[in-house]
């Protein structure tokens, strides 16, 4: 792969991988809930989500995925339904009543294991993901160059971008949640995360294939 076909790819997964989503809004909620800790084992399980899909790209999974509607149809489902369970989840701890008004950020009851399982399942549970990277990857693969190294060099590119993408995001919302204080921005985002990711998984539910 030549610098301008990396320089290339690396610009256009930065566009689409800066666009909020399900993985961005994890992100966000773990941030201010448990701090940087929170954080970075929400972008590791991302990305050792990310390191999977892009193993199956390469496998071809993708490509048969898309030519199996029963089987994307069955996985969309899923990915939806644990999408919308965390909704719930969300808004049902939302209605608690809050702890008392504190300036830092939170970091009781951090269960590093846990917030790991659920990025990676947030992030691997939409199969159109796969598809779409199947889809796009393959269109910076040089033939007459080894694949495996190719693959591997964007990975590489994939994991950097999205580790990017989310600390600047998890910095921005440190930085509002010390302006705004904790108690009550605590309690609203809680809200409105679990009515985002509810939408999210409508959304996905009801999403075409192609």
């Amino acid at each position: 792969m030549s610098f301008h076909t990396w320089f290339l790819f690396a610009i256009a997964y930065l566009v689409t991988t800066i666009s909020p989503g399900p993985n961005v809004l994890l992100v966000i909620r773990n941030t201010v809930r448990f701090g940087s800790r929170g954080t970075a084992a929400t972008i590791a399980g991302n990305l050792l989500a990310q390191l999977v899909v892009v193993v199956l790209v390469a496998l071809g999974v993708g490509a048969v995925l898309a030519a199996m509607p029963p089987l994307f149809l069955a996985m969309k489902v899923m990915g939806a339904v644990y999408l919308m369970f965390l909704g719930v989840k969300q808004l049902r701890s939302g209605r608690r009543k809050a702890a008392a008004s504190i300036d830092t950020l939170p970091t009781h009851a951090l269960d590093k294991r846990k917030i790991f399982r659920e990025a990676l399942l947030v992030s691997g549970s939409n199969p159109k993901t796969l598809i779409f990277l199947s889809a796009f990857m393959p269109q910076f693969i040089a033939h007459d160059q080894p694949l495996p190294a190719q693959f591997i060099v964007m990975y590489l590119t994939v994991a950097c971008t999205v580790a990017l993408v989310h600390t600047v995001y998890s910095f921005g919302v440190r930085r509002i949640h010390d302006g705004l204080g904790a108690g009550r921005w605590i309690e609203a985002l809680k809200r409105c995360s679990g009515l985002v990711f509810f939408g999210l998984g409508i959304k996905l539910l009801t999403a075409k294939q192609a």
